[in-house]
Formats: C-alpha cells, sequence, structure tokens
C-alpha cells in the first residue's frame, strides 16, 4: 500500500523576495511549512547574502522547475573596487588589492567585452563539482581547485551608477549558469583594479517579474490563513509561458490525464510540435509532442 504524503495538496509558484542572510533550502523550507504543501522545489540558487526573486514550486509546479531554470535572469549588483577576494564577493578573506581606481568612461567602454556570447571561469567557491566533490568543499579545505570556463550569454549588461569611486552599481540580464562574483572579479582584473560583489540582487527570473514577489513577513503574517495564502500561488502553468499550447476538451483532456495520446481535432491543427502544452479552460494538462496529428503527453499534472 503507498504510503500517504502528509501536508496540502496544493500547488502552484510562489515568488519569494528571499530575504538577507536566508539559504535557499531554508527559505523553501520556510514556505513549504507554512503553505503545509506536499512537495516543495526552487528555480536558481541565491547565496545568502545575496536578496531577491526566489520562484519556489509546490506541488505540481515542481514538475515545471527545469523551464525556470533556463529564463533569462537580471540581478542588480554592487562592485567594490580594491580588493579581490577569496570568493570573490564579501564572505571571503582578502586575497589582493590595489589603489587603482575606474572611471566611468573606462568601466563603459569595457562593457561591451561582456555581453552576447561569452566564456565565464566560474569561482572556485561554487556548487560545481570537481571530481565528485563541490569545489567551494575543495575550496575551503585549501586543495587545488581547477574549474573550466563556460559560455553563457548575456543580453545586457548596464552601469547603473557610481556612488562614489569606491564602488558601482550595475545590472546585468543573463543566461542560465552565469555567475556574478566572476563578472565581478574577471572587470576588476581587466580594469587594472580588482574588485568583489559587495551587494546581490536577483530582480527577474524569466517568465516571472519584480512585481510579483512577495515578502517573506507577508507570508509569516498570515500563517495558518490558508485561503489567503493560497491567493498568493501563481498557476504552475506560468512557467510554461514559452511554450506554444494546444486547447482541448473535457473528455480528451481526461484521456491525456490518464496518458493516453488524443487527436489533435480542427482544421488548422499541427500535425508535428516537438513540445507543446495541452491545456483544459487555460489549465496546463500535460507536456508532451505532437506527432502524426496525435497529441502524446509526456508529463502529466494531477489536478
Amino acid at each position: 500500500m503507498a504510503r500517504k504524503k502528509k501536508g496540502r495538496r496544493i500547488s502552484g509558484w510562489l515568488i519569494l523576495n528571499k530575504p538577507y542572510g536566508m539559504g535557499s533550502t531554508q527559505a523553501v523550507g520556510k514556505v513549504k511549512w507554512l503553505f503545509q504543501a506536499q512537495k516543495a522545489g526552487h528555480a536558481g540558487t541565491l547565496d545568502p547574502l545575496a536578496t531577491g526573486m526566489l520562484p519556489i514550486a509546490l506541488g505540481e509546479a515542481t514538475k515545471t522547475v527545469n523551464y525556470v531554470m533556463e529564463g533569462m535572469k537580471t540581478y542588480r549588483f554592487t562592485v567594490s573596487w580594491g580588493v579581490q577576494t577569496s570568493t570573490d564577493d564579501a564572505e571571503g578573506k582578502a586575497i589582493n588589492t590595489s589603489k587603482n581606481r575606474p572611471d566611468r568612461a573606462a568601466i563603459e567602454n569595457l562593457l561591451p567585452d561582456y555581453t552576447g556570447e561569452i566564456e565565464q571561469l566560474p569561482p572556485n567557491f561554487s556548487a560545481l563539482k570537481v571530481n565528485g566533490k563541490r569545489a567551494y568543499d575543495l575550496a575551503r579545505s585549501g586543495e587545488e581547485v581547477i574549474l573550466n570556463p563556460r559560455e553563457i550569454y548575456v543580453e545586457r549588461f548596464e552601469l547603473v551608477e557610481m556612488p562614489d569611486e569606491n564602488l558601482a552599481v550595475f545590472e546585468v540580464e543573463c543566461s542560465k549558469g552565469s555567475y556574478i562574483r566572476s563578472f565581478a572579479r574577471d572587470i576588476g582584473i581587466d580594469l587594472g583594479c580588482l574588485g568583489h560583489v559587495s551587494d546581490l540582487h536577483r530582480v527577474d527570473v524569466a517568465p516571472f517579474h519584480s512585481d510579483e514577489m512577495i515578502e517573506l513577513d507577508e507570508l509569516i503574517a498570515l500563517e495558518g490563513k490558508f485561503d489567503d495564502l493560497d491567493q498568493l500561488l501563481i498557476t504552475p502553468g506560468a512557467a510554461l509561458a514559452d511554450l506554444p499550447s494546444i486547447e482541448f476538451a473535457n473528455d480528451a483532456a481526461n484521456r491525456i490525464r490518464l496518458g493516453n495520446s488524443v487527436l489533435v481535432m480542427g482544421r488548422d491543427a499541427p500535425l508535428y510540435a516537438e513540445e507543446i502544452c495541452a491545456t483544459q479552460s487555460g489549465e496546463v494538462v500535460a507536456i508532451g509532442m505532437i506527432d502524426k496529428g496525435m497529441f502524446q503527453p509526456k508529463r502529466v499534472f494531477n489536478r
């Protein structure tokens, strides 16, 4: 007999404004507990010293996490010039210093080199694995960490402001796999002044937007008020906004939910689609493909 899962069968995305000092796993655990959800996950880790958007998936929304992980992300961050740290952020110890400071023209002339498809070397203090071990564990133990550069894509890289000669605030829109700490490290080296991230805020994670973020204090104030909490959730299908979709009537949708293939009806019905959503009254039923006019479900969403 299958073991019954504890918690409520609640599904949706909660777009949390993660507070400073809280790890992503801790934040997911807190949200899961507040909603008394059976299942929870998140789309893209934020370091404890970072703030901002942490999309948290509950229930059936966890089936769409990979689609959000692939989305473009926007960050606003501050670089402190003159000090390079072991972790490339304020948490590490200083390993090199410089008295040089860049002017606005030097920074803006450099930024085009950091847009488009570029190669980036991840920080030694990262969660990437080296011979089965986390890079940050090796770095903390004093072992040599050898990581390979990775190709990333940067849509936009802007200098927002320079509060004083020691600080510069940037905004960057970049792909999955980008490390903001690496941007600070590399730009500081290229400018001959060194630098590290001293403040980091994630503004957006596509397809979600900053105006959808909820404060943790707001959630805590609603503890036990499940009707109010549930109103804050975004439908699981919102994560699939970039996928094409096709609407099915009730009978066909019910067959899809049982894992059956169904004929796609209509004069303009596609004969083939590599990946497409099946919906019923706007609600996602399944992700699948269309081959020879038949929708074949690959991942079904329960009600």
